[in-house]
């Protein structure tokens, strides 16, 4: 320090005091600048906790508030069908047509969880009894004043002309029309986005597989959340477009990035009007766009369509637990088979499963999910539904033998049945079917 005094007195001339005051100011200037600096600093930390404070305060609310929702379906649910009447009726594009549904009763409407899908029962003309199918909501959950399902009507594959076109979906686009009565379930299922969360997500969409996707993405959107979405459609071309005018309201949105994908687009669809891409959405797409794979998937289509981004999120090391889909039909996602001999050990002893109406006594292969799966693999022909258990269209009797759940259902099939997508046999097992 002594050195420093005198360099700067040398530098005024000799003046000892002039110096030293020099001096003592650069040393007051240089500990209010630190001072300074150490106060912003502090001050900028504090704005950083109180903003994650506001956040953290946000998400415990926002989760408070779908608590409460879900509390309220459960005061608010029935049990059985429900009279609904249908209000409107709009067509989407080709073959695709929304159906907006109020209850008869004119009783408030419980609200679902985005992805959840209902029930209907069916009186259709020329069937001897009521046909059940599981249809997707695909709108907000926000919606009070009524629900909507945008079904497609489903033909024959051009390669399988004698293959019988939709029955239930060929009735709702023929024949449903504005003032009908339809026999409803509540809104069910255990494919749907847990709102409580704010884990980023992506939606993947093949055809009218948009639906429950849709239905996640706009309850994002209307919820305030900041939650980062991926939403991905696939279609072949403007014709199949459906629910255009939901999906471009959802580009306004600055966590929502909406990705439109034409296969086959005509020489009419303009690129970056009509659509985003050309091609399907595929797994190659996916690590293109993605920043990473740190998501959680959620995927509804036809089955090749979900077979095939399934088995690219597992190769790109994306957790199980991370990959949802739903499944109708017959459009699911076959696993990867166990091996047979840990498959064995795993269900046990060998036994048989006797179909008795079908006349075919059969090996139990136990590297089948369920019985509803191992009874199409060998031709007999049980009907289903939404194939998670609950709308309870694939329950066949049981004439002897028992069953073990893989998952509890919805609500227990009547005494002495079971729901054939969700079970497996303890042992022997002889089945009216």
């Amino acid at each position: 320090m002594q050195s420093i005094i005198e360099h700067i007195q040398t530098a005024l001339g000799g003046n000892a005091g002039l110096a030293l005051g020099y001096f003592l100011l650069a040393v007051l200037s240089s500990q209010l600048v630190l001072m300074t600096y150490s106060s912003a600093a502090r001050l900028a930390h504090e704005r950083r906790q109180r903003r994650l404070d506001r956040e953290r305060l946000e998400t415990l609310v926002l989760a408070a508030k779908y608590r409460y929702k879900e509390a309220q379906e459960v005061i608010q649910g029935w049990n059985g069908y429900r009279k609904f009447t249908v209000t409107q009726k709009s067509g989407e594009c080709e073959d695709v047509f929304s159906f907006y549904l109020m209850p008869h009763d004119r009783k408030p409407l419980p609200p679902y969880k985005p992805g959840q899908y209902l029930t209907f029962n069916l009186d259709i003309p020329g069937r001897d009894k009521p046909v059940v199918r599981c249809y997707s909501l695909s709108d907000s959950p926000t919606r009070s004043d009524c629900y909507r399902v945008t079904i497609k009507r489903e033909k024959a594959p051009p390669d399988k002309p004698d293959v019988p076109h939709g029955v239930a979906s060929g009735f709702f686009s023929d024949h449903v029309k504005e003032g009908d009565l339809l026999n409803v379930k509540a809104p069910t299922g255990h494919f749907y986005l847990d709102m409580t969360k704010n884990t980023p997500i992506c939606l993947l969409g093949g055809g009218v597989g948009l639906t429950p996707m849709l239905s996640m993405a706009k309850a994002v959107a209307e919820s305030g959340s900041k939650r980062e979405v991926w939403l991905y459609f696939g279609c072949r071309s403007q014709g199949e477009h459906m629910l255009r005018e939901d999906l471009n309201k959802l580009r306004r949105f600055d966590n929502i990035r909406v990705v439109v994908c034409y296969s086959r687009p005509s020489k009419s669809d303009v690129k970056g009007e009509d659509y985003d891409r050309e091609g399907r959405v595929t797994i190659d797409l996916l690590k293109e766009m993605l920043p990473s794979n740190n998501y959680e998937f959620f995927m509804c289509g036809n089955g090749a369509f979900m077979k095939a981004l399934n088995d690219g999120l597992e190769a790109w090391g994306v957790p199980e637990k991370d990959i949802h889909y739903e499944a109708f039909g017959p459009a699911t996602v076959k696993k990867k088979a166990v091996p047979a001999g840990a498959a064995a050990v795993a269900a046990g002893p060998a036994c048989k499963v006797i179909f008795a109406k079908s006349g075919k006594e059969l090996d139990w292969n136990p590297t089948q999910a369920n019985l509803l799966d191992f009874a199409l693999e060998q031709g007999v022909r049980i009907e289903s539904g939404c194939r998670a258990g609950s709308c309870g269209v694939c329950s066949v009797a049981i004439k002897s033998g028992s069953v073990d759940y893989v998952k509890e259902p919805d609500a227990p099939p009547e005494g002495g049945s079971c729901l054939t997508c969700i079970c497996r046999p303890k042992g022997d097992l002889v089945l009216d079917a």
